[in-house]
């Protein structure tokens, strides 16, 4: 019924205890969810998850604020999503909210990752995963610029999730506009998330999707814990109580979503 749309489960904190995860999953009608890479390194990782078990699926990318890591080259990237249970690009994006001293200026790095990204996603015609933080406007702007229109014989336009958002209502709008669905995490159900809620009950459901970004981000009633995908549904009931329907039909209706977005998943 739920489809958890971001989770880390190659990471120390969760990697240990997978059967009692996937256990955990089923036992709270989580049916599947999307094991996220961070970087070339871990891909090998998270690949090996979706190749395990029927329920995990993985993406390919390396986060904007990892440094100090091999960088994707295009064929990096090309290469790695033709593979199997490969559904999406990502994570992928901008992030200036640690900038250690640096100007924006000094981000070009992490521009130019971010395009090298939207480009493989454009040739393989796979969604990207999205992470903005501190960074919208010119998140927007590269997508714009890179992200292609459509044309007769021409590249796929970009397409994908702005994940765990956190953003105003007008960013979310830009996002929309582009083609992007917007995904929701735990923080939605946070006490001072007042304007984020207001976010969420602008976006139409049938361009939702509801995550953990576990091992972070665990939502009330079991925020400061360790977050794993089994707690996706009170992110759901969130969503449900904003929008006056019931947490089943959130779960339903995103996880649909899900498979539209990520097409591979429905292959």
């Amino acid at each position: 019924m739920y489809t958890d749309s971001h989770c880390h489960l190659s990471f120390p904190e969760l990697s240990a205890q997978l059967p009692d995860i996937l256990t955990a999953m089923a036992q709270a009608k989580v049916d599947r969810a999307l094991c996220i890479c961070t970087t070339l390194e871990e891909f090998d990782a998270v690949h090996r998850l979706a190749l395990d078990h029927p329920m995990l699926w993985a993406t390919v990318g390396v986060h904007p604020d990892n440094e100090g890591v091999r960088e994707p080259s295009l064929e990096d990237l090309l290469e790695r999503s033709d593979l199997p249970r490969v559904v999406g690009i990502g994570e992928t994006g901008l992030d200036y909210y640690r900038l250690n001293g640096r100007s924006i200026d000094d981000m070009a790095w992490q521009r130019e990752r971010f395009r090298v990204h939207i480009r493989a996603g454009r040739q393989r015609d796979l969604p990207l995963v999205i992470h903005t933080r501190s960074a919208s406007d010119d998140t927007l702007a590269i997508l714009r610029e890179e992200g292609g229109f459509q044309q007769p014989g021409g590249l796929a336009v970009a397409r994908g999730v702005f994940h765990c958002f956190t953003e105003t209502i007008e960013v979310a709008r830009a996002a929309l506009d582009l083609g992007f669905l917007i995904s929701f995490s735990g923080i939605l159900t946070f006490r001072n998330a007042v304007d984020l809620r207001e976010v969420a009950g602008f976006v139409p459901l049938d361009r939702m999707l509801i995550e953990t970004d576990s091992p972070y981000l665990a939502p009330v009633p079991h925020r400061g814990k360790t977050n794993t995908p089994a707690l996706v549904p009170f992110v759901a009931s969130q969503i449900a109580e904003i929008k006056g329907i019931e947490a089943e039909e959130v779960g339903q209706i995103t996880a649909t979503n899900f498979t539209t977005l990520f097409s591979r998943v429905g292959a």
